[in-house]
């Protein structure tokens, strides 16, 4: 046992398996899947209690997209579509841990970091990753919960821009996180187009700015800057919907699709189709239904 209080185990198997018996079997029916290759796509992210973001609805896009989810959990949330009552940081050393067994036994064909929480776990992350250039790995720079509640402290920015940014195939900020990185507001669909430049030229890495928080605009617009080329991403809003999650969706969404081989700018733009097809399909939650959650698929 570590002092953190986690166990690294090693293979125990009671018995071996009588695979020979179950073969003959005439009860066991023959799995559908066999054969099928799945690629693996990995989050390394924050658990949400309440099932509506993080690993939880991580997870949830990858099935939907037909990849198989791997995980790398950073912190424990308390949290409900209402707010966040309490997080837990995960050790370094089991942060470690954790990535280093994935990407020995399981390594994905893509991967998408979202809640981070601090400077520590950045920098494992940062190093994991450096390792692996070969993965395409999506930043969801996730600073401040929907909620308000603070998901990335103030001491962990500077690690994330100058050690986790610059390994991206895509970092995707929203209008606030934007700002921040970049210390200006935005307010406009050009402010969209100078933020998604500005970042390329300060970490050198393509940028998909999301415009959904934007005010008085007809429709929810995304900005992606290669460095090349510039696409614009628009979808009618969708009234009466107030949901949280979504930007863990769409980047999950474009991690699925990297995985599955689809060039950037597709899966960019796949996934943009995906987050707003969820938005639209949002449902209802708990006993008199005041919640509501995405639900991709």
């Amino acid at each position: 046992m570590g002092s953190d209080g986690w166990i690294l185990l090693g293979n125990h198997i009671d018995g071996p398996p009588d695979f020979a018996s179950a073969a003959l079997d005439p009860t066991v029916r023959p799995v559908k899947n066999r054969g099928v290759f799945r690629p693996v796509a990995l989050t390394v992210a924050g658990s949400d209690s309440g099932g509506g973001a993080g690993i939880q609805a991580d997870l949830k896009v990858f099935a939907a997209l037909g990849v198989h989810g791997t995980t790398a959990i950073t912190c424990l949330t308390a949290q409900t579509p209402a707010g966040v009552t309490g997080v837990h940081a995960v050790p370094q050393a089991f942060m470690e841990c954790q990535l280093e067994t994935l990407m020995r036994e399981l390594p994905p064909a893509a991967a998408k970091t979202g809640m981070l929480f601090n400077a520590g776990i950045i920098r494992t992350v940062a190093e994991n990753f450096a390792r692996h250039r070969e993965i395409p790995l999506v930043v969801d720079p996730v600073m401040i919960a929907t909620s308000g509640a603070r998901l990335l402290r103030p001491d962990a920015l500077r690690a994330l821009q100058d050690r986790l940014l610059p390994l991206a195939a895509l970092v995707t900020p929203n209008l606030d996180e934007a700002a921040a990185l970049l210390g200006r507001p935005l307010r406009s669909v050009d402010d969209l187009r100078w933020a998604a430049r500005g970042m390329h030229g300060r970490w050198g890495v393509p940028v998909l700015v999301k415009g959904g928080h934007l005010r008085d605009t007809p429709q929810a617009t995304d900005i992606l800057w290669d460095g090349q080329e510039e696409r614009v991403l628009r979808a009618p809003f969708v009234k009466g919907v107030s949901t949280h999650g979504t930007g863990c969706t769409y980047s999950a969404a474009i991690a699925a699709f990297l995985a599955l081989g689809h060039p950037l700018p597709e899966a960019v733009e796949q996934a943009k189709r995906r987050i707003t097809q969820a938005i639209r399909r949002s449902t209802r939650l708990g006993p008199d239904g005041r919640y509501e959650a995405l639900l991709p698929g």
